[in-house]
């Protein structure tokens, strides 16, 4: 059966829902046969009588609308709906209306095992004749299973004007898990494909005489078979004639859902939750906390700063290149880092238009460490330490373990060895009403072979809490203090490579180290501010390192204003910089593509003064393409005066950008392009942005359908559409809009579910039907008189395929061939009907999708 879809004329204005019925949405345009079979309240049928005295045809008699009189019914079929399970919304479904006996008003919603597991109904508790009618409504064409005779006491209620489906099940008869919880035999692990994720960055500067010419090339490769997905990552930097491939990151990894653990064999980056993250050639196996519904998934912090210029921004973690992108001038945010691993600080390395550089870290550690009573997380590293800052690669192995002992202890403990190095760390996490408290100490010993050997001790205190009534987010504030012996894993390794090669030792071993991260949200009206920064200081080194960014955001009508501040080290000056600005931003129009200025005034602590003034916006359909222009002008060096504009294009198969701007000093280009290619069996699938775990969707002949799960999304010519935002091991529903498709095209259902698991390529099919040309005909009686409003059409099969709308024209869909003939039932009850001959203008070549119109008699 194909999906019941509202035709053309239920979008017209009128006063009645029985005067809407008349035009098939969502109504059964049939009679009662009078049976006296009981109806369960699946369709919500109110009966009614309507006044046929409004209704009336030229002729002067009255329209027999009688047969209306029976309610909202539904037609059988297959719908989309709204399911809600006990009065709580559950997404939408698909679900099969049958007609239930002899009597026609009996349509009922029909459950199967997929629906049943959908509802989250336990299949083990019904008894065994409930079974046995699910596995024959499963099987048999046309068998229909009824709620109320598969649990007792539930029922399955449908409203057809609101597309809902009400089921209430018995609290006894529905499983016992946790919110969002699949089951792991329904996990998919997608089909065998190759996919590529490319990040390319082209940017020449010329300053004062000089010039320089910066490339970069960012790789994400990938090829899955089964449960196994083979990756890497990697970097191809280029800068002025010297060009270099920074391998990041090749393995091997799948997930092994008996054990709720993941398995990577080859480069990756220790679990940083207890001991600091640091780069590994090995195997490790660890839990993946993914697997659990609800539970934490990797985190990633937010990288924010402040730019003069079109500026390069890069982003380094344990010495690998892991992002890099162009900003435009003022405060920029970036928020989609991968997580490389759970800790392990970001240096950001902003490159100004005329050559400057100032550099700031960003804090990148784990929140603290409670888990759930009887939670257990382990994670076990065994192979060769990798960093590319350091020449030395010794053997090493890192063994982890947390476990919830209750509501308020977590236990947590660990070791980790390396050739002349070793740390053993235990602690304990206190989730109390003041907040999530953790405390623990690591003792370390070091040897070198031409220094003294060092052992030392370091202790850490942690919170982390989300004030309530005051809204206050404390992210992670923490504390640690360490001896002048102590040293972590990665400070070891880089001071055993200092001695080997010049047999000195290294000064400015961290004492002290305080982190903060605070997110406040204050009354309606009074806006937010956010807070985070770190302060360190050292042994054998005077000085404390500080550095922050801060900031104040509010909107006042159509008036967004702010003031930020940031402590940032000048790469050029080895000096700490402190900048404070102050935007103001506002819509300049009221249309959904008005451009929106922002203004900025910015002081830094050389005495730096400069106004910026830019104007964003974006055109076209979904804000495909995006532009923005902006002036500086800065007192600093004499004073100076820079313009610039940016752009970029979100296109179907990738995205691009570019830049330039111009001062009294300098000049700047820069040119973008990233994109994703996904190759399978099926064919070849470009997308502007590939996740972790995706889904390729199939429509064919549906190209320009809008796919809701991505902003812009739709499927291209080929019938393809990559969504690549999915959660793995978690329920997601993919959705194809039909708006937009052409006429002659129905998609059987527009939404599907999956589970896919981690990295996972999912393949979903959406059935189409090429259902024949859609036309409008102006029809009239022999004697010159539009037919009667409201009368059923058929084809030659007997099959409604539309209904006789105001002025006798006639809205019909389905028509297979350009000519043939219709039948409209004129009186039902006294079998009364004319035919009316047809012939369709002929399809124009590349041309599909629309109306035809042609005029016809009724005989």
């Amino acid at each position: 059966m194909q999906q019941r879809r509202p035709n053309f004329l239920c979008s017209l204005s009128l006063i009645s829902q029985g005067i809407l019925s008349l035009f098939g949405c969502d109504s059964v345009l049939a009679q009662s046969a009078g049976s006296k079979e009981p109806i369960r309240p699946a369709n919500m049928i109110a009966e009614v009588e309507f006044n046929d005295g409004f209704l009336h045809h030229s002729g002067g008699s009255r329209i027999d609308v009688s047969r209306f009189n029976k309610g909202n019914l539904a037609l059988p079929g297959n719908y989309r709906v709204d399911l809600y399970v006990n009065q709580a919304p559950s997404g939408k479904a698909e679900v099969i209306l049958r007609q239930v006996g002899g009597d026609l008003r009996n349509v009922q919603p029909c459950m199967n095992t997929a629906l049943l597991e959908r509802i989250g109904v336990d299949l083990t508790k019904l008894s065994p004749e409930a079974q046995a009618l699910l596995q024959s409504a499963d099987k048999a064409e046309g068998a229909c299973a009824l709620m109320p005779d598969l649990v007792e006491g539930a029922s399955a209620i449908f409203d057809n004007g609101e597309l809902r489906l009400d089921v209430s099940v018995p609290q006894k008869a529905m499983m016992r898990s946790a919110r969002g919880y699949v089951d792991p035999k329904h996990w998919d692990d997608g089909i065998t494909a190759a996919m590529l994720q490319y990040n390319a960055n082209a940017y020449r500067s010329e300053n004062l005489g000089s010039s320089s010419v910066h490339a970069y090339l960012g790789l994400n490769a990938g090829f899955n078979v089964g449960p196994w997905r083979f990756r890497h990552s990697g970097s191809l930097n280029y800068s002025n004639s010297s060009m270099k491939y920074q391998s990041t990151q090749t393995n091997a990894r799948r997930s092994i859902a008996s054990i709720k653990s993941q398995v990577v064999l080859g480069e990756s980056f220790t679990d940083g939750a207890l001991f600091d993250s640091v780069g590994l050639r090995g195997v490790q196996l660890s839990t993946d906390d993914r697997m659990y519904p609800e539970s934490q998934r990797g985190y990633a912090p937010i990288v924010r700063g402040i730019a003069n210029s079109n500026a390069r921004v890069q982003i380094r973690q344990g010495g690998n290149i892991i992002y890099e992108t162009t900003v435009s001038p003022g405060p920029f945010e970036i928020n989609d880092l991968y997580a490389t691993g759970y800790g392990g600080d970001l240096v950001v390395t902003v490159t100004e238009a005329d050559g400057s550089t100032h550099a700031s870290r960003v804090p990148y550690a784990a929140a603290v460490n409670a888990l759930r009573p009887g939670v257990t997380r382990y994670a076990a590293a065994v192979g060769q330490y990798h960093n590319p800052l350091v020449k030395s690669r010794p053997m090493m192995a890192q063994a982890t373990i947390q476990h919830g002992f209750s509501n308020l202890v977590t236990g947590y403990g660990g070791a980790v060895m390396a050739q002349g190095y070793f740390a053993a760390q235990g602690g304990v996490a206190l989730n109390t009403a003041f907040g999530a408290i953790g405390a623990d100490v690591t003792q370390s010993f070091a040897r070198f072979p031409n220094a003294p050997a060092r052992s030392g001790q370091s202790a850490r205190l942690s919170f982390s809490k989300l004030i309530t009534p005051t809204n206050t987010n404390i992210a992670v504030a923490a504390y640690r203090y360490s001896t002048s012996g102590y040293l972590g894993m990665a400070d070891a390794m880089l001071l055993r490579d200092v001695d080997s090669n010049l047999g000195v030792a290294m000064n400015g071993t961290p004492r002290g180290r305080l982190q903060m991260t605070l997110n406040q949200s204050l009354r309606p009206g009074y806006g937010s501010f956010y807070l985070s920064g770190t302060t360190q200081n050292y042994w054998n080194r005077n000085g404390t390192d500080t550095q922050f960014q801060a900031g104040y955001n509010n909107q006042y009508k159509r008036l967004t204003y702010g003031v930020s501040a940031s402590r940032e080290l000048n790469l050029n000056t080895r000096k700490w910089d402190t900048r404070v600005m102050l935007n103001l931003g506002i819509p300049l129009g009221k249309s959904a593509h008005a451009p929106y200025s922002n203004t900025s005034v910015q002081y830094d602590s050389r005495g730096a003064t400069s106004l910026q003034q830019a104007v964003t916006g974006t055109v076209g359909e979904d804000n495909a393409f995006a532009y923005g222009m902006n002036v500086d002008v800065n007192r600093d060096r004499g004073g100076s005066t820079a313009i610039g504009a940016h752009a970029s294009y979100a296109a179907p198969v990738a995205t691009f950008n570019g830049s330039v701007s111009k001062s009294n000093y300098y000049s700047q280009a820069s040119a973008g392009m990233s994109g994703g290619i996904v190759a399978y069996s099926g064919g070849v699938a470009f997308t502007p942005i590939i996740g972790e775990t995706m889904a390729i969707v199939e429509a064919d002949g549906a190209s320009g359908a809008q796919v809701v799960n991505g902003s812009g999304l739709r499927v291209d010519p080929w019938g393809h559409a990559v969504v690549s935002s999915l959660s793995p091991f978690a329920r997601n529903q993919v959705e194809v809009d039909p708006k937009g498709l052409p006429m002659n095209v129905e998609l059987k259902s527009t939404t599907q579910q999956t589970a896919p698991t981690a990295g996972a390529v999912v393949r979903m099919k959406f059935e189409t039907d090429h259902a024949g040309r859609a036309a409008v005909l102006r029809v009239k009686t022999i004697d010159g008189e539009p037919l009667p409003f409201g009368s059923e059409v058929l084809d030659a099969s007997g099959d409604s395929v539309g209904t006789v709308a105001q002025g006798g024209r006639i809205i019909v869909r389905g028509l297979k061939s350009d000519s043939g003939v219709l039948s409209v039932v004129l009186d039902a009850a006294k079998g009364q009907a004319c035919k009316v001959s047809y012939a369709l203008p002929k399809e124009e070549r590349n041309k599909s999708g629309g109306f035809a119109l042609a005029d016809g008699t009724c005989n």
